[in-house]
């Protein structure tokens, strides 16, 4: 009698089975991880289109004569000049999921809201951007706890 027709199909079955579970569990072992690298890539591609945004008013290259970079206060040229180079460099820590490109951002963050509650001069205060920086900064905080858990001390 061959081997191949001693094999129990049932038996094949239910190893083929438990093999697919095991790969399944394998890979469920990070998902937290892997939500969090995701989320981080998002922001990463927002940094850079608040970065060139940013860049883009340096440059002249959006807004009238009136909207000029030269023409606006002190405290609006610094800002902008902070936040076109903060967030570039942001996104290139965050697209690469390294510590310090998460703490540049998060700096990035709080600096936007503080910016615009407590200078409404500069931006014009506005808490629709103070709402959405809070989400950012709650959804990466709840992403950042999830995956610390997942992984054994």
């Amino acid at each position: 009698m061959s081997e191949s027709s001693s094999r129990d199909p049932s038996r094949d079955k239910a190893m083929s089975v438990a093999a697919i579970s095991s790969e399944r569990i394998e890979s469920d072992d990070n998902a937290w991880t892997r939500r969090l690298v995701f989320f981080l890539r998002i922001m990463a591609v927002i940094s850079v289109i608040k970065g060139l945004y940013h860049w883009a008013q340096v440059t002249g290259f959006i807004g009238g004569e009136e909207d000029a970079f030269e023409n606006q206060a002190m405290a609006w040229q610094a800002a902008t000049v902070y936040f076109a180079v903060i967030e570039l460099v942001a996104a290139v820590g965050l697209w690469l999921a390294t510590p310090w490109g998460a703490v540049v951002w998060l700096t990035t963050v709080v600096s936007m809201a503080v910016i615009e509650l407590m200078f409404p001069g500069i931006y014009g205060g506005s808490l629709t951007v103070v709402s959405l920086e809070a989400l950012m900064l709650g959804a990466y905080l709840a992403l950042a706890w999830m995956a610390a858990r997942e992984r054994p001390p």
